[in-house]
């Protein structure tokens, strides 16, 4: 059992029977009345973000989540394929399943899936990835001195907005949790 004095950033716990991670809390004791907890909980199933107050010693059941490493192997028409790294077990993921992270899967990339009782609930990339860019508009000579941005495809189909002096062939570094350009790689 969980309890709201126990409540830390990025904890997991069981609220009217589904799974959230605790994103920001404070504890409030507000004089001569009882103190109360508000936090802000994203849903790991669903991705939204609400707003709750529980009073102080509160109990919440402490989920049964298990993280694994996974390595991406390909993409059929059952799913993304993912490998256990330890046990070499495949496990099939739908599009739902992987959101946003899709755009920067590349074959053999480790990243962490979520467990809820042996089922997948969500999807961690790296925080970076490299990848080609494979189609953008050339860039033109004094261009670099400006902050404008194009759009670039990379090999996996994401468009990202990339300063005008990449060319297509330069490798990127993307940030998964924006989407957005760090850097040119060499």
């Amino acid at each position: 059992m969980i309890v709201t004095t126990d409540f830390r950033n990025n904890m997991k716990i069981e609220y009217n029977g589904e799974l959230y991670t605790i994103v920001e809390f404070q504890h409030v004791n507000p004089g001569n009345l009882r103190a109360f907890v508000r936090t802000k909980l994203k849903s790991l199933k669903t991705g939204q973000l609400i707003e709750r107050t529980f009073r102080a010693g509160e109990k919440f059941n402490t989920p049964d989540v298990e993280e694994k490493q996974m390595q991406f192997l390909y993409k059929s028409s059952e799913g993304y394929c993912l490998m256990d790294t330890e046990t070499y077990e495949q496990v099939f993921l739908t599009e739902e399943q992987m959101g946003e992270n899709k755009y920067f899967l590349q074959e053999n990339l480790v990243i962490t899936v979520m467990f809820h009782n042996n089922i997948p609930i969500g999807v961690t990339l790296p925080f970076f990835v490299e990848m080609a860019v494979i189609k953008t508009e050339p860039g033109y000579r004094g261009d670099t001195a400006t902050s404008a941005n194009k759009p670039a495809v990379v090999k996996t189909g994401a468009v990202v907005q990339v300063p005008l002096f990449i060319n297509e062939g330069d490798s990127i570094k993307i940030d998964t949790r924006t989407g957005e350009y760090v850097e040119r790689v060499k």
